[in-house]
């Protein structure tokens, strides 16, 4: 018996000397902290990178960073495809892994693959999804705002599509946020970088009819009925589903999917596309164009008729 436990011990003694204090597990922290704090990356990146390397070591292993090859990612992509993972998931391990290598080699002068190397998975383009002018006012028109919890989701929803902006910001915003003479509200979007907003008279109307109804003193916009608290995203889903359905809507109905129909509103409107990535908050104007020039196939088609000349 005692052969066997000091046989067990030299064993763990072994295992520990042979680890390089370079494996993945023990830098994550370090890589985390330098994201949220050097590359100022939003609390939910943070988290969502966290999960990443979680899902790389989970397939992969705890390896040395030196130590890991190309090979290793094709392997990590062909074991999600064989789990039925879908590829913005797999995208977003890649990417997460490529940040983390990026900061291995830059930060701390590490012997590592060059990130440049790892491919991530060609990710194929979807339709941008929209609802109609018509379909929006059948949606509005289930919402029975003598109700306090159906008028703050009519508040919502009218706060999205005049402002363009994600749920998660609607959500974010506090009363002494908006400027209710210009219209306008400064907000923190994505990658934690702070925008201006700007809202409709009906949006503000209908934010305005909501805050009456309330007696509370929370400083936070959009709360919960009784011991108020600030609404998150995770709140809302019910809220969609359940009005949808009531529209007969057969489309995917998502906060989302209404911030895609301001975009494309502005687009069939004639907005010029650098307005429309500001309106939206994007940082960049090709990530714009890439889901919102080319949407409307009849014009595109209109436009081929009338123009193409060969």
């Amino acid at each position: 018996m005692k052969n066997s436990k000091e046989s067990l011990e030299c064993a763990a003694f072994h295992d520990k000397s042979q680890r390089s204090g370079r494996e993945i597990s023990g830098l994550i922290e370090g890589f985390l902290e330098y994201a949220r704090y050097e590359l100022n990356f939003s609390p939910r990146t943070v988290s969502k990178y966290r999960d990443s390397l979680g899902w790389f070591i989970r397939d992969i292993g705890d390896k040395d960073v030196s130590a890991l090859a190309v090979e290793d990612f094709v392997r990590l992509k062909r074991l999600m495809v064989d789990r039925g993972v879908g590829q913005a998931r797999i995208c977003s391990v890649v990417f997460a892994v490529r940040s983390f290598l990026t900061y291995c080699r830059d930060f701390l002068k590490l012997p590592v693959l060059n990130p440049k190397q790892i491919r991530p998975p060609k990710r194929a383009r979807r339709e941008v999804l929209f609802l109609t002018k018509e379909e929006i006012e059948t949606f509005l028109g289930t919402i029975d705002v003598s109700r306090m919890k159906d008028l703050r989701f009519r508040a919502i929803v009218e706060t999205i599509l005049g402002t363009g902006m994600r749920i998660s910001e609607v959500l974010s915003l506090n009363r002494k946020d908006i400027n209710w003479k210009k219209k306008e509200a400064k907000i923190v979007g994505n990658g934690n970088k702070e925008r201006r907003v700007f809202f409709t008279d009906r949006a503000l109307e209908w934010i305005r009819r909501y805050l009456e109804r309330r007696h509370d003193m929370c400083e936070a916009v959009f709360v919960t009925n009784g011991e108020p608290r600030r609404l998150t995203p995770g709140d809302m889903w019910r809220f969609f589903k359940r009005h949808r359905e009531k529209a007969k809507i057969t489309k995917k109905l998502t906060p989302h999917i209404l911030k895609h129909s301001v975009a494309t509103n502005l687009i069939f409107n004639g907005c010029p596309i650098v307005h429309v990535k500001e309106i939206l908050g994007h940082e960049r104007l090709d990530t714009t164009c890439k889901y919102y020039l080319g949407v409307d196939k009849e014009l595109a088609k209109k436009a081929h008729r009338e123009y193409l000349d060969l």
